[in-house]
């Protein structure tokens, strides 16, 4: 890296951590970069004149009169028209063999966007995927994270989303990835012809784990790029939140700051939320629509990072696996998106908030008619016929590999609908039963 007048070099730490150093130092910067013996740092925290730097690869073989060189300014990316179609590390280099970006450069995490300037989220992106279409419908500038067990294929989920979803630019930030997932996301935008509109962030389990801290940024910098200067509407896909937050511990661990809950850094809250806030509509059309992925261990909703999280995010997308059968669905009891009510049956068919109220209410009188059937209670003919639709919905609407437009999903809720019920079971206003009802 080429040294520039005036720049200040120090070369004598006072501390070294598994992940950060420190030092004595003047003029500098909060979230600032530096060099330490050659691998690039950034400030983490300022103490009066002692700076403390994470070090991204690590400090092993750092001796303490390492050369610490500051470089004056935050994290930085390159962004133009160039950027899509490519992949790149976590600090904005291609990572997929093509040329160098040109374009201009501008420092990552901005703040969020000032609320004067936000709109209210009215646009329907829609995914294909009935269990997010039909009944979690997701608005553009809307924050919602996916909440999903480990073993769960999420980040097939992932790329079914960012391959149907309706939008300008879809931009991915992959935390943690193994190579295989890497490679997986790259082929499938690759064979579906969809390259030109997906931009990646990628850091894999091959990286240094502080490194994934960057990721969210360098994709939100992009994503502001193409949604103010562009006028683009742009979906960001972050996965996974759960190994972000895990680095932040490792860093906050490192510098002996006290732990919270379940070992995550007292910040935890204001990190996740300066991510998630860059969710925005602006008057002038351009929108950030951010989808998240946060693993739960052990199934457990009740962790620092998912709890966090919903305070946060409009809502969130269940995964679980449906024993019934035996595929993933999007769970309509513990799934939620707090905006649909923003276009569903105005910018979808009229019936489609009623459509979607009957079909789950008709599930949960399945639940019910399990639960009965499992404690050796006799089951009424309603009962044998609420579990039969329930496995037909599951099938044809809530497994993540059905791929319809809405319309489609209500036509084949009034299919399930006049097959197993009648009319008055159903419960939907008459004048809409009688224009949709199959006979």
């Amino acid at each position: 890296m080429e040294r520039q007048a005036f720049q200040k070099i120090y070369t004598h730490l006072t501390n070294i951590t598994k992940a950060t150093v420190t030092l004595e130092a003047g003029d500098v910067g909060y979230e600032e970069m530096a060099i330490v013996h050659g691998r690039l740092a950034q400030v983490v925290k300022i103490m009066g004149k002692m700076i403390t730097l994470q070090v991204f690869s690590g400090t092993e073989g750092i001796p303490t009169d390492a050369e610490i060189l500051f470089l004056g300014r935050p994290p930085q990316l390159k962004v133009s028209d160039e950027l899509s179609g490519r992949f790149f590390n976590a600090y904005g280099d291609p990572i997929d063999g093509g040329p160098e970006i040109n374009g201009e450069i501008r420092d990552i995490g901005s703040p969020s966007v000032n609320p004067v300037r936000r709109k209210q989220p009215s646009q329907l992106i829609a995914t294909g995927i009935a269990g997010i279409d039909l009944n979690n419908s997701l608005v553009s500038g809307q924050k919602i994270p996916f909440f999903a067990d480990p073993d769960q294929p999420y980040n097939q989920v992932m790329a079914s989303v960012a391959l149907r979803a309706k939008t300008d630019k879809i931009i991915l930030g992959g935390m943690g990835l193994t190579n295989d997932d890497y490679l997986y996301f790259k082929n499938v935008f690759e064979n579906a012809g969809a390259l030109e509109k997906i931009i990646s962030f990628v850091n894999t389990t091959d990286n240094p784990p502080v490194e994934r801290l960057l990721i969210p940024d360098m994709a939100l910098t992009a994503a502001e790029y193409f949604a103010v200067d562009k006028n683009e509407s742009v979906l960001v896909l972050l996965t996974d939140m759960t190994l972000f937050a895990d680095a932040l511990s490792i860093v906050s661990n490192r510098m002996d700051q006290i732990p919270s809950k379940d070992s995550m850094p007292g910040s935890l809250y204001s990190d996740l939320a300066r991510i998630y806030e860059k969710a925005v509509q602006f008057p002038s059309g351009g929108s950030i629509t951010i989808i998240a992925v946060t693993t739960l261990s052990g199934g457990d909703i009740t962790h620092a990072i998912p709890d966090n999280t919903g305070y946060i995010t409009e809502g969130q997308l269940f995964l679980r696996r449906d024993t019934e059968i035996g595929k993933v669905i999007v769970d309509p009891f513990r799934s939620l998106s707090r905006l649909k009510q923003l276009v569903i049956g105005k910018q979808t068919r009229e019936d489609h908030p009623q459509v979607m109220n009957a079909a789950i209410r008709l599930y949960a009188d399945a639940s019910n008619a399990r639960t009965k059937m499992e404690n050796g209670f006799d089951l009424t003919d309603y009962d044998e016929r609420t579990l039969e639709y329930a496995k037909a919905y599951s099938e044809k609407l809530l497994a993540i590999d059905v791929n319809v437009d809405t319309e489609t999903m209500l036509s084949i809720s009034w299919d399930l609908f006049s097959t197993h019920f009648s009319k008055a079971e159903v419960g939907i206003k008459a004048a809409i039963t009688e224009k949709y009802w199959k006979n």
